[in-house]
C-alpha cells in the first residue's frame, strides 16, 4: 500500500501513438499517487525527457520510431540507473520479454493491464520490485520448457545474412509462410507459441514491406527463402 504521506511518484510516459500516449497521461494524471511529468512519441524523445525531469519510473512502449523501447532501455540504464523502468507494449513473446529484461528493465506489461495494475506496478517498480505480467510469465515459462526443435532444414546456411533485418528466426518462419504454412501449422513445427507466431510474423512484414502472406511468399521467393 502507498504511503498516504509520501509525494506523488513522479513519471514520464512513452509511446509512438499518440491516443495511447495521451490517453496514459490523462489517465494516470487522474490519480492522487502519480504525477506525469512529461511524455514521449519516440525512445530519443524519452532519453531527454528524463534527462530533464528525473522521475521515478518511465513507462515505456518497446515498438518505437528513431529509438526503439529496448535500446532506450539500455541507454536509460546506462544514463540513469536510478530510474525504474516499466515495459507496457503489445508484444509479450519471450524475445521480446527477455531482450528488455537483459537491457535493465524492471517490470513488464501488456497493453492489456487494467489502470489499477499498471499504477501497482509502477509504485512497486520505483520500490525495487520486479513485475511481470502474467502473459509475459507464461510466454517466458514456455520458452524455457521448450523442446529442442531438430536441426531445421530451412534454415539459412552458416554465414548467410537474412535480408532488410530479418532475424534468423524470422527468416525460418518467412521460409514457411512461402510453403503455405498457417500459423498454427509453424507454431507446431517449431514448438512455439501461437502468440510468438504472430508476433514474429506482423515483424516480417513491417521489416519486408509486405501487405499480406501473398507479399510476403513473393518477397521469400524473390529472396531466394522459400
Amino acid at each position: 500500500m502507498t504511503d498516504a504521506a509520501a509525494p506523488p511518484l513522479r513519471i514520464v510516459v512513452a509511446d509512438d501513438q499518440a491516443t495511447i500516449r495521451e490517453g496514459l497521461v490523462i489517465m494516470l494524471g487522474l490519480m492522487p499517487d502519480i504525477d506525469v511529468v512529461g511524455s514521449a512519441a519516440n525512445g530519443l524523445q524519452a532519453l531527454e525527457q528524463v534527462a530533464r525531469h528525473h522521475p521515478d519510473v518511465i513507462l515505456l512502449d518497446l515498438h518505437m520510431p528513431v529509438m526503439d523501447g529496448i535500446e532506450a532501455t539500455r541507454q536509460l540504464t546506462a544514463r540513469h540507473p536510478e530510474v525504474a523502468i516499466v515495459v507496457l507494449t503489445t508484444y509479450a513473446d519471450d524475445t521480446s520479454v527477455l531482450e528488455t529484461l537483459r537491457a535493465g528493465a524492471r517490470a513488464y506489461l501488456t497493453k492489456d493491464a487494467d489502470k489499477l495494475h499498471i499504477a501497482r506496478t509502477l509504485h512497486s517498480a520505483a520500490g525495487g520490485y520486479a513485475v511481470l505480467d502474467p502473459q509475459v510469465q507464461a510466454a517466458l515459462l514456455a520458452a524455457a520448457t521448450a523442446v529442442p526443435a531438430p536441426a531445421d532444414p530451412v534454415a539459412p546456411p552458416p554465414g548467410d545474412t537474412p535480408p532488410d533485418g530479418l532475424t534468423p528466426r524470422e527468416t525460418e518462419i518467412l521460409t514457411l509462410i512461402a510453403r503455405g504454412m498457417t500459423n498454427t501449422e509453424i507454431a507446431a513445427a517449431l514448438f512455439l507459441s501461437h502468440n510468438t507466431v504472430k508476433t514474429h510474423v506482423n515483424r516480417i512484414f513491417t521489416k519486408t514491406g509486405s501487405r499480406d502472406r501473398v507479399a510476403a511468399s513473393h518477397y521469400a521467393h524473390r529472396h531466394h527463402l522459400d
